[in-house]
């Protein structure tokens, strides 16, 4: 299942016809969709995809020629093998005169564990020879820091070659909720809390005609399945020191949001820590807050930790804590008495990332209005889900509840009163909106239609609204 990507094939399609040499460099964190995306992309034309593997160069060489004989109608390429990898780029710019030619190297790190030069090579082949023919070249990579400093940092010796780039990222819980045609909406954002917007991972709860319920037991506590242990392989391969990631990653699920509190309960000095957390950011595995209402959010006191990957999240609450009972076979206990009771809490910070997502993709559709920035606001005796700066000088203040019973009035006039204390530029020409997962009791509807106020519900959450 292909799912979204639109412009991101539809920017790949225009460089496609440009009539010249392209050099695209693709990267992103592991099961994100980019060999899918590549994939679409190359259908129906002249391309060669070559995926790396941890293998020694000229074993590299060697498949890299096996794969492109079954596209280039060449006597002479079934006679010889790529003696180096200058050779083998200089053919395929002489293939790529006349026809345009994709060349697809992906997992663009492995080639380089045994060929560290390969970048400079490259940088050579492309100054003398692919620049001037019609190669789209594309280096596609999982490493994200790997691809960041090697390829795309200015220290690179391909610095300035690359013609565009792009960092895939998750699909948003409205493109992750076209993996559950058959879910109802609030079931679509419980998948989408507990997988977040990879697609490998909404792919394996895409199980038509499963309780959620069932789903949670066969793919997540499951020892044999396929997610049970992709958390670790996740670190392993993407960390130099997974253990101490994972402590980090642990403290933040288990409630420590700020540095020192972090670093106390792994053991690390804040410094230190601070450095540890800093990959994770990078990997998209954390996020840090601040107050959207700071000046300075790098330098703020403020920030909040927080697991940014909602498997991750979902992985280190409920499943590394009970893995001993779910390797014993006692997943209908850890289901039922583990992880039921406490989901609802457990996406409340999720719904409320899931509204922000709304304000900043889809104000169009209820809201009406394009925001500038979109956030957050906290402070000794106020909290405020979302608070936005819009392009017309008003603000929308927002308030997400993710709860078993219809949001009242109550909440409105909360609201309204943390807003009123919010500092003078923050609150002109304030706005309200409300998201709730179980609608709005009967008074708030009517005083909604009186002052303005926006009620949006799960199924507005995924529903377009036309003029």
């Amino acid at each position: 299942m292909f799912i979204d990507r639109h412009q991101e094939l539809a920017a790949l399609e225009q460089m496609f016809q440009s009539g010249v040499a392209e050099f695209f460099v693709l990267y992103g964190r592991r099961r994100v969709g980019k060999t899918e995306l590549l994939t679409q992309f190359c259908k129906n034309k002249r391309s060669i995809y070559f995926l790396a593997s941890q293998l020694k160069t000229p074993d590299q060489l060697r498949q890299l020629t096996e794969t492109s004989r079954h596209v280039i109608n060449d006597p002479l390429l079934q006679s010889l093998v790529f003696d180096d990898w200058e050779s083998a780029f200089i053919y395929f710019a002489q293939q790529a005169r006349e026809e345009r030619l994709i060349l697809v190297l992906d997992e663009f790190q492995y080639l380089c564990e045994d060929s560290a030069e390969l970048p400079s090579v490259i940088q050579r082949f492309w100054d003398l020879h692919g620049k001037n023919s019609n190669l789209f070249l594309i280096l596609c990579g999982s490493q994200v820091s790997f691809m960041e400093q090697e390829v795309l940092a200015e220290r690179s010796p391909l610095y300035g070659r690359r013609t565009g780039q792009l960092r895939l990222m998750p699909l948003s819980y409205r493109d992750s909720g076209s993996f559950f045609p058959e879910q109802s909406a609030k079931e679509k954002l419980i998948l989408y809390g507990i997988t977040g917007g990879i697609p490998a991972y909404l792919n394996q709860l895409n199980t038509p005609q499963t309780t959620l319920e069932q789903q949670i037991k066969d793919k997540l506590l499951t020892p044999q399945s396929y997610l049970f242990d992709e958390v670790n392989f996740l670190l392993r391969s993407e960390l130099r020191e997974p253990r101490t990631y994972a402590s980090l990653l642990h403290a933040i699920a288990g409630g420590a949001t700020r540095l020192n509190e972090i670093s106390q309960r792994v053991g690390l000095n804040p410094t230190n820590a601070n450095k540890y957390l800093s990959v994770l950011r990078e990997l998209g595995l954390i996020k840090r807050e601040t107050p959207v209402t700071e000046r300075a959010p790098q330098k703020s006191r403020k920030g909040l930790y927080k697991i940014a990957d909602n498997y991750v999240k979902f992985w280190f609450r409920f499943v590394l804590p009970n893995r001993s009972l779910i390797e014993s076979g006692n997943a209908d206990l850890v289901c039922q008495r583990m992880i039921a009771p406490h989901l609802s809490q457990y996406m409340g910070d999720i719904f409320e990332d899931i509204c922000r997502q709304y304000v900043e993709r889809y104000w169009e559709e209820r809201l009406r209005v394009a925001p500038i920035q979109v956030g957050t606001h906290w402070g000794s005796d106020l909290e405020i889900d979302i608070l936005t700066e819009n392009v017309d000088g008003s603000h929308w203040f927002g308030e997400c509840k993710w709860w078993n019973s219809p949001v009242g009035e109550n909440i409105l006039n909360r609201l309204i009163e943390n807003a009123a204390k919010v500092h003078d530029k923050w609150k002109q020409n304030p706005r309200y909106v409300l998201f709730s997962a179980n609608g709005f009791t009967e008074a708030l509807q009517q005083r909604s239609v009186k002052e303005g106020v926006s009620l949006i519900e799960t199924d507005d959450l995924f529903e377009s609204v036309t003029e």
